[in-house]
């Protein structure tokens, strides 16, 4: 008689961490639905998983992080160079958000090749090697 309390208490918790488990298993975050400084902390964590070795496209980024906050284009020869700019930290709380208070991700080709000032060097220089 004493073992039925006991034998619910048990199910109860294993229904409980199923559930726990399947919601952090299944549930995707949307930066769109996101306040501005969790977006950050979520851009940020993002972007520091990327590795550069690994195969990352750009529909691959925009999915997870949504639509980048500032982005350049350049088409040089037959190569498309795109700089995607990113929130990760605010600077002043001004409501615009610039290119200091964002990590840079540079596409050659809808490929990432580049993360942060590295992006951004690699990117003036093709820029700027285009236009001349």
């Amino acid at each position: 008689m004493k073992l039925k309390p006991v034998v619910l208490f048990i199910t109860g918790f294993v229904v409980y961490l199923l559930l726990t488990l399947a919601v952090l298993v299944l549930y995707q975050d949307d930066p769109a639905q996101m306040s501005w400084q969790h977006r950050e902390n979520f851009n940020a964590k993002v972007i520091s998983r990327y590795k550069l070795g690994a195969a990352h496209s750009q529909d691959d980024v925009t999915n997870r992080l949504g639509g980048p906050d500032i982005t350049q284009a350049v088409k040089v020869k037959d190569e498309i160079y795109q700089l995607l700019y990113y929130r990760t930290h605010r600077k002043l709380p001004d409501g615009i958000t610039t290119e200091d208070e964002c990590t840079a991700l540079l596409f050659i080709n809808r490929q990432l090749v580049a993360i942060g000032d590295t992006a951004v060097a690699q990117y003036q220089q093709h820029a700027n090697h285009g236009n001349s």
